[in-house]
Formats: structure tokens, sequence, C-alpha cells
């Protein structure tokens, strides 16, 4: 498959063959179990203290002829407490136990669980194959929801990495027909459900992704636009060719960073 190479005034500078990578088969599974493998690594462990409920010396034994044990004398064999006696008559209250009403709970979370999902790596590397070979299948972005220009897709010449403005970077952007991207990727909702009291209650669409060849000025000029992201192209992973499990991401790809996909063989 053969794409064109624009400037950033968008005139045609030549043509270009993609790399081997750009031909995988189109594996919407494999993306979506590479993706949740990595949100599955992302997971915040969390758990009770493994004392909360024990901080406090209570013990009952359930012998029959044990002294200070509970046996026949009618009561439920519960953590007790001693508060006073009289020889060997036992003065108890009721302490937290997990079987009792506002006791701790039996089987809390363990902080030590693990989340993590694994992949094999062969696996992994194929689904990321996929997901870049859905960037330039036009329908699928397109049925994705986003603004796609008339002669998508397309290479972006190598000097779009030097852009150290945020300003410039929108223009070239607008200029190359992703006017209608910029703006979609503006709208903020608010977020369904509990999230939104929790530091996160808006969300916005993911927009354009510009896949570079190496470190560059625009890794930190294009940062700031809404919905954009800037990445290495050594740096790719399915979640951000594929955000939510839904491959066919909008993607720019610099002439730099098919270069490298092809000269380091990357992901096969």
């Amino acid at each position: 498959m053969k794409l064109q190479i624009f400037d950033q005034e968008k005139k045609k500078l030549n043509e270009k063959e993609l790399p081997s990578q750009f031909n995988e088969e189109y594996r919407p599974d494999l993306i979506k179990r590479a993706i949740h493998a990595l949100q599955s690594a992302a997971r915040q462990a969390y758990g009770a203290n493994p004392g909360a409920g024990m901080r406090h010396s209570s013990t009952l034994s359930k012998r029959r002829r044990k002294y200070r044990g509970c046996y026949g004398f009618g009561i439920s064999r519960v953590n007790r407490k001693i508060l006073s006696r009289r020889g060997t008559r036992m003065f108890w209250v009721g302490t937290f136990s997990p079987q009792t009403r506002g006791g701790r709970r039996s089987h809390a979370p363990k902080a030590e669980k693990s989340f993590e999902q694994n992949i094999n790596k062969k696996e992994n590397r194929k689904a990321i194959r996929s997901a870049i070979a859905a960037t330039v299948n036009k329908s699928l972005v397109e049925s994705r929801g986003h603004k796609v220009p008339e002669d998508y897709p397309f290479i972006l010449d190598s000097s779009f990495e030097q852009q150290n403005k945020t300003k410039s970077v929108k223009n070239t952007l607008k200029q190359l027909g992703f006017s209608d991207e910029l703006q979609r990727s503006l709208i903020k909702k608010v977020r369904a459900g509990i999230g939104k009291v929790r530091g996160r209650k808006y969300q916005r669409k993911k927009g354009l992704l510009i896949v570079v060849g190496d470190d560059c000025p625009l890794l930190q000029s294009a940062k700031n636009i809404a919905g954009l992201d800037v990445v290495k192209v050594n740096s790719l992973n399915a979640e951000l060719l594929a955000p939510g499990t839904m491959p066919g991401r909008i993607a720019i790809w610099t002439e730099k960073a098919i270069e490298s996909l092809e000269k380091n063989k990357l992901f096969n």
C-alpha cells in the first residue's frame, strides 16, 4: 500500500510504500485482550489493614473445662473482653468479631492480590500491528466517529516534528484538514456515575494521534491540544492506537516514524 507524503502546507512531495506492519489482518479480539492486559497491570492495589478490628485484647476459649472460658455459661462463643471477675465468674462484654453485628469484615480485600492479566509477547505484537493497520483504514476510522479529511490517510513530512509552538501546530493541523476533528475533541461531557465526585468529572473524546520518529520539540508543543496524543513510534501500544478497545483511531504518521518502523522492524 502506497501513501502520499505531504508537507506542512499540504503540498504533495512524494509517495512511500508502507512497511509490512500495515498489512496485518484486522483482529479486534486480540486488540481487546492486549488493552485489557495493559489496563489490569495499571490497576492500583487496595485492601484493608490486616490488623483492622483486631487491635484489642479479646479472647474466649471454647474448650469445656478451661478457666476464663465460656462453655456452660449459656452464652454464644463470640470474642469477648473481660471487664471484671469475682472468683471464677467472669463479666464479659462483646468485642468486634467478623460474624457479629457491627463487627469487622470476615474476608476484607487483600492489598497483595494481583489483578494483572497476561498476554503472550507474540500475541501482543500482533495486536499492535493489527491496530497500526486499522489507523490507515479510512472506513474503520470513520466508523469510530472521527472527522476525516478527504485525502486521508497520508504521511507527513518529518519537518513537522520540529514545530515548537502550540499555536503553529494547531494552524498546521487545520491546514491539513483536521479542523473538524479538533473541534470534536473540544466537547466535554459530565461523566455518568460516582466517578464525577472523585476528581474525574469530565470526559473528552480521544482525537488525533501523532506518531513521531524520535525525541523532538513536537512532543512538548502539541501536548496541550485537547484530545491529541503525540508518541514516539517505539513507545506505541494497543491502548494508544485503539482507545476503549475500539480500533481505527485517526493518526498522522511522520516520514521519520515510518522509516524507523521499517528499519528497526518494530513489533515484528
